[in-house]
């Protein structure tokens, strides 16, 4: 007895971030896939073996893991190793500059899973005119953006994190069982808890919600609509300077910028504004410490933004999002914490319901991720340094009677390299009647972009 208590003792902290488990499940209850990608350009000749050297140190942090489910209905998931990482995926032959959008869409469309891997993907194209494109493709489920930087900077410093997750299929059937119904029972109180606060919510929001006047569905055709779909998405670069000192110029910051950017092209994609004719702007914040190990370390917060406005003046937007981003600080949200213990016992049916909700929204917000500066490291992959670098989110298996019901979509990442010298901003964007294909997309953006009196280039 005493040596199986030993035994016990000594097992590693592997049970996933509640929060974590809960993104898997509701995603994996809805079908849908949810992803990060990063890529590099180089416009001169690549070193391929030190490209394989990050590739193989790629694995020794937290993309080194997967996911494990309990054999339990209602277990808590565990981080376990992933084992080498998949081969360098090498795309011959070379193609044009032309087809390099398109690249990137078919590496983002192959195929990832948390579970049994692959759980992140590194690929390699050379172009006919002598550049060479390099991606990374990673599950959502196992790396946030902020994650994923962090990890390709690690990766290219030669850091490895001893994490001492177990092996896959490890644990023994029985033994798992075991172990997580014990785990089950530690978490007792705390599901009894959230609960009592569940049921709490339940009757505010009867009483308080307001979602029976959202926006009835766009009226979709019967044709065609549950095929998947390439929701249209760009890339849009600005010189670093010249996007610093508009910012300034109009009372701002780089941040407040790209967030009034986004606003401004909401409003003239068509998205529904709120009756003072202002956007919701739904900003993602890093919440990601050196030493964390969740998957996503992220909190949200919303705020509204007069898109008549941005334009000639960023004062106000940039003050509501200092209120905001100190309002999140000093008030976190604390039911979502209180609710996450009923992560592991939520059937399907429950996640799709509460997914359902969530597109019901009324507010229609669009979604602003902003990175910052990803620093001069991870844009060096092969020790020198990049002429273009790229990063956003995107997701597998959207249909269009899935976009369409949501009213459309709206996500944009920022991240700024002052070492490439370019801000880039990654739009994913559908709007039915107005934004369809990637060329209603580019246009838009470009205009948009004018109006702040800025110039850039799209790929």
């Amino acid at each position: 007895m005493g040596k199986g208590l030993t035994d016990a003792s000594a097992q590693p902290d592997n049970l996933l971030h509640l929060v974590d488990q809960a993104f898997y499940m509701g995603h994996s209850a809805a079908g849908q896939q949810e992803l990060m990608q990063v890529c590099w350009l180089y416009l001169h000749p690549v070193d391929l073996d030190a490209i394989r050297r990050f590739h193989q140190g790629l694995g020794n942090g937290l993309l080194g893991r997967l996911i494990e489910r309990s054999p339990l209905p209602f277990g808590r998931y565990r981080w376990v190793t992933a084992g080498g990482p998949t081969p360098l995926d090498i795309t011959e032959p070379a193609r044009p500059r032309a087809e390099l959008s398109e690249w990137f869409n078919e590496r983002a469309r192959l195929p990832l899973n948390p579970e049994s891997g692959p759980g992140w993907r590194l690929s390699v194209l050379p172009l006919t005119d002598g550049s060479t494109a390099i991606t990374l493709v990673i599950s959502h489920y196992v790396l946030d953006g902020i994650g994923a930087v962090l990890s390709v900077g690690e990766a290219l410093l030669g850091m490895k994190r001893d994490l001492n997750y177990p092996p896959r299929r490890s644990r023994p059937q029985v033994r798992g069982a075991v172990q997580d119904a014990r785990q089950a029972i530690r978490d007792t109180l705390a599901v009894g808890r959230a609960i009592a606060a569940a049921i709490k919510e339940a009757r505010r929001r009867q009483r308080e919600d307001s979602r029976s006047a959202a926006p009835e569905p766009l009226a979709i055709s019967e044709s065609g609509t549950d095929d998947p779909i390439q929701v249209p998405n760009a890339w849009m670069f600005v010189d670093f300077n010249q996007w610093e000192a508009r910012a300034a110029a109009l009372g701002g910051t780089s941040s407040t910028l790209a967030a009034g950017f986004v606003a401004k092209l909401a409003e003239r994609m068509g998205r529904p504004l709120g009756p003072d004719g202002t956007v919701a702007v739904q900003l993602v914040v890093n919440d990601r410490t050196a030493e964390d190990t969740r998957a996503v370390a992220v909190a949200f917060t919303r705020i509204r933004i007069d898109p008549a406005r941005v334009t000639t003046d960023l004062s106000t937007a940039r003050a509501d999002i200092k209120q905001a981003l100190k309002t999140l600080k000093d008030e976190p949200d604390e039911l979502s914490p209180r609710l996450a213990p009923l992560t592991p016992f939520t059937p399907k049916p429950a996640w799709r319901q509460m997914i359902d909700w969530a597109i019901d929204d009324p507010d229609r917000p669009v979604a602003c991720s902003i990175l910052g500066d990803v620093g001069d490291v991870v844009t060096r992959i092969d020790g020198t340094l990049c002429e273009y670098a790229y990063c956003r989110g995107t997701s597998q298996h959207l249909t269009r009677r899935w976009l369409e019901r949501m009213g459309g979509q709206l996500q944009v990442l920022a991240a700024s390299s002052a070492a490439v010298g370019k801000i880039q901003i990654s739009i994913q964007a559908y709007q039915p009647g107005t934004v369809t294909t990637k060329r209603d997309l580019l246009e838009l953006a470009e205009r948009t972009l004018s109006e702040f009196a800025l110039t850039g280039e799209f790929e």
